[in-house]
């Protein structure tokens, strides 16, 4: 998701719209949020560039809120799905080039795609997942599902990569994965190249498909 424009709208305050809205202000980007609760929405007046009362399932609001100005909107709504689904699909419709829908199970992540949202996310499943990986004791040091196939891993070299090179690891060829970033102490090199070497307490930052990935980080066991 592009952000270099900094132009966001989050709809609906629940717990995980005003975290990413925060988040998001605190990142430098342009956020409006939205809000049908009064009391939300005066909760992050101060916090964020703007905050305004209204119903994101009416489209003359939506409107007058000059909505297609803006690159990406968060529809966050919890427990409504029917406003949910109606706010994600108005908002498509009236020119946000990117829409990322939060979903309570498949068949609305489902539906949500079918109205026009571009991303759909899971924040519960995809927590519980993280959760369950950094429980497992196994070197995983954090957990993103990009996609229900793809996703990104960050994990502390074990002794079985330490002294070993990119090119020596072969790890494309051979699992279909990329290190896109290595971290040794406080440097960090970004597109490393295949003579960049490991050493043990490392941390890598590896892209590829889910299964792929996990395959790879049993084997460091």
């Amino acid at each position: 998701m592009d952000l270099t424009l900094k132009q966001v709208i989050v709809v609906g305050l629940g717990r995980f719209g005003s975290s990413v809205a925060l988040t998001l202000y605190k990142m430098g980007h342009d956020v409006l949020v939205l809000d049908k609760n009064e009391e939300l929405v005066q909760e992050l007046a101060n916090l964020v560039t703007h905050a305004v009362q209204a119903d994101a399932t009416d489209e003359t609001a939506l409107r007058s809120l000059g909505i297609r100005n803006f690159d990406v909107a968060i529809v966050a709504v919890g427990n409504d799905l029917e406003a949910s689904i109606l706010a994600t699909s108005l908002i498509k419709e009236l020119g946000v080039k990117t829409v990322v829908a939060k979903a309570q199970n498949d068949l609305h992540g489902k539906i949500l795609e079918k109205v026009g949202a571009d991303r759909i996310i899971y924040p519960e499943r995809e927590m519980g997942v993280r959760l369950a990986k950094y429980l497992s004791g196994t070197n995983i040091l954090d957990y993103i599902e990009l996609s229900p196939d793809f996703s990104i891993l960050e994990v502390q070299a074990s002794e079985k990569l330490s002294g070993k090179s990119l090119r020596e690891l072969n790890l494309r060829a051979r699992h279909g994965i990329t290190v896109v970033a290595i971290r040794h102490g406080d440097e960090i090199k970004v597109s490393p190249g295949a003579e960049d070497s490991i050493s043990q307490g490392d941390i890598l930052v590896v892209v590829g498909a889910t299964v792929a990935l996990e395959r790879w980080e049993e084997g460091l066991r």
